[in-house]
């Protein structure tokens, strides 16, 4: 999955992208942060570096999101999906959302000097930690994986009421994403007018 997402935007760079912009879903590290809530990234940190995002895009974005939360996020190559591992993350970086993408996007946008910026849209917050059904539920082209998600219910039960709240929470994120998107505009408030690339699963404009 990631090795596809790396060739995508390397291509679209070469191909004369202009920027990119990693739009989705994010786990919350940060209390305070609900399903729904919308975080701009001022920069990405993973493996202990981090890069920053593209500031006047990232204020066109904050203009259109005005609710937004501005903030570093991390990136993770794996889910982060233990209470305990999001306050770490937080503790350790005081960044406030970590996803899987944003982090790749990033690196491949400063390897070739094009502006990037990430709008990520929360689904489980910092007190919360995924069921293992939530983590089996899904395969890697992003179909959901009903049998898995039902062996996993038959081995531990009691997990079902978390996975009801998951269901909750990834409906609020839906919801928030596509009314934001609507709010970004044709071009995601991209301060240019070349084509930019989106990160990780949207498709470009």
């Amino acid at each position: 999955m990631a090795q596809r997402y790396i060739d995508k935007l390397e291509s679209a760079v070469r191909a004369g992208g202009s920027g990119i912009i990693s739009i989705g879903i994010a786990g919350g590290l940060a209390p305070g942060l609900a399903p729904g809530d919308w975080v701009i990234a001022s920069g990405v940190v993973a493996d202990g570096v981090r890069i920053p995002t593209d500031n006047l895009w990232s204020q066109r974005l904050l203009g259109a999101l005005p609710s937004a939360v501005y903030a570093d996020i991390s990136g993770s190559d794996g889910p982060v999906v233990a209470q305990a591992d999001k306050r770490k993350l937080h503790e350790a970086h005081g960044t406030v959302a970590v996803d899987m993408e944003s982090h790749i996007a990033a690196k491949i946008a400063a390897r070739h000097g094009v502006p990037f910026a990430a709008c990520r849209v929360i689904i489980d917050p910092a007190e919360r930690t995924l069921p293992p059904a939530a983590l089996v539920g899904m395969r890697s082209d992003g179909r959901p994986n009903v049998a898995a998600v039902v062996r996993s219910l038959c081995q531990q039960p009691r997990q079902l009421f978390a996975l009801l709240r998951v269901v909750a929470d990834a409906r609020a994120a839906r919801t928030a994403l596509f009314r934001g998107r609507r709010r970004l505009g044709e071009n995601l408030s991209f301060p240019g007018y070349g084509e930019i690339e989106l990160a990780p699963s949207v498709q470009p404009v």
